[in-house]
């Protein structure tokens, strides 16, 4: 009865430790994906408002994923690059 009781206890730690390792990663990408999204809407946004001035920002993944990590920030060096080019 003892070695069942230890065999569930260190199946349960195991369960645990190994829940731990991958969560933090798949949370991580999740976020990303989640900012990236909105930073497309963003980009979507900007074209949408600066379609009547003649300015545009090219709606791609690359885009998307800088504003995703950068945030505003991001969104900021696109208006600019696209300013200076």
């Amino acid at each position: 009865m003892d070695t069942n009781l230890i065999t569930y206890l260190a199946c349960v730690c195991f369960l645990f430790i190994f829940g731990r390792v991958f969560i933090v990663p798949i949370k991580k990408v999740l976020k990303l994906v989640v900012n990236s999204v909105l930073g497309g809407i963003t980009i979507f946004l900007i074209n949408l408002i600066g379609g009547t001035f003649g300015f545009h920002i090219g709606l791609n993944v690359f885009t998307s994923i800088l504003v995703g990590l950068l945030g505003l920030p991001g969104v900021v060096c696109l208006i600019i690059i696209r300013l200076l080019i």
